[in-house]
């Protein structure tokens, strides 16, 4: 075994411990259970080490639902929404390819391509002949609508929470600025910050748990090399069209303050008769208004 293997077996060991080390230590009691569903799949084709395992929460029965997260976060973002879901449905969570507690190893490149080449590897690991639902959240949202356009057999519908990188197109950040990004996102007062705008009530919603879980992925090795890459190759945008061929809704937070006005417009254009408002949410109906959510998927019959 060389030595580059070596090292991407110890970032791999590293992330395991470190989650093992944290679980103790989280406040939400929904996020402490969400671990206990935590599975690490090997799919092949997506990192250059064969020795990957790709972190994925597997939990409830039913109709099978893959569940999209958003930019620089994990799969813990559904805590308040899966056992809501989980009740009918099959819950398939994965932390996003350079998200979450993903494993960085060396010579692994990040971007939408990326992204999108490991959804569809879970799309089609866990599809087999049995359609699958998607839920996507802010960046997961417009990362959901490129798997339909690219899977229609295999996508039956789709729920958007908040979409973002449905319209505009993102610079690709040179270095050393990416980097100078990734490290100023690190900041425990850009974290904080960020949390706060993203809640519609963040002085009755915002307490140490959602701070806690805003940043507990930063400590996993090759985040900010990571996030940085994925700056450089311009991110996640102009996604919104072509439509899908697949039913689709969108729930939109009354007071989103984290997606752009011009966004919004062209997403109330595209889609106006797919949006329905959620009137206590801002960028997080997932969690902000997670029965809203699930009744809403639940009534989506196709």
């Amino acid at each position: 075994m060389n030595q580059k293997v070596n090292k991407n077996i110890d970032k791999i060991n590293a992330t395991k411990a470190y989650i093992n080390e944290i679980q103790d230590q989280i406040i939400d009691n929904q996020a402490t259970k969400l671990f206990e569903y935590l599975k690490w799949i090997k799919l092949e084709g997506i990192s250059p080490n064969k020795s990957d395992l790709f972190p994925t929460v597997l939990t409830g029965k039913g109709k099978q639902i893959l569940l999209i997260h958003g930019f620089d976060s994990c799969f813990l973002e559904f805590r308040r929404l899966t056992p809501l879901l989980a009740k009918n449905n099959k819950l398939i969570i994965p932390d996003l390819y350079g998200f979450g507690f993903c494993p960085r190893s060396s010579g692994n490149k990040y971007g939408f391509k990326y992204l999108m080449k490991h959804l569809n590897s879970v799309l089609n690991y866990f599809s087999k002949n049995q359609p699958i639902g998607l839920i996507g959240a802010s960046m997961g949202g417009a990362l959901a609508l490129e798997l339909a356009r690219r899977n229609p057999k295999k996508v039956n519908k789709l729920l958007l929470l908040s979409p973002a990188g449905l319209a505009g197109k993102n610079p690709k950040i040179p270095w050393p600025f990416n980097h100078l990004g990734a490290f100023f996102l690190s900041q425990p007062f850009v974290r904080r910050g960020l949390c706060r705008q993203a809640f519609a009530d963040p002085t009755n919603s915002v307490g140490p748990a959602e701070e806690q879980i805003a940043s507990l992925h930063l400590k996993v090795p090759g985040w900010q090399s990571s996030l940085a890459d994925f700056a450089a190759d311009g991110g996640v945008s102009d996604c919104g069209l072509p439509k899908p061929t697949q039913p689709l809704k969108i729930i939109l937070g009354k007071y989103d303050r984290i997606i752009p006005k011009n966004e919004k417009n062209e997403i109330n254009r595209s889609y106006n008769s797919n949006i329905e408002i959620a009137t206590n949410s801002g960028h997080l109906p997932h969690l902000e208004e997670p029965k809203l959510v699930a009744e809403a998927w639940e009534k989506f019959k196709i």
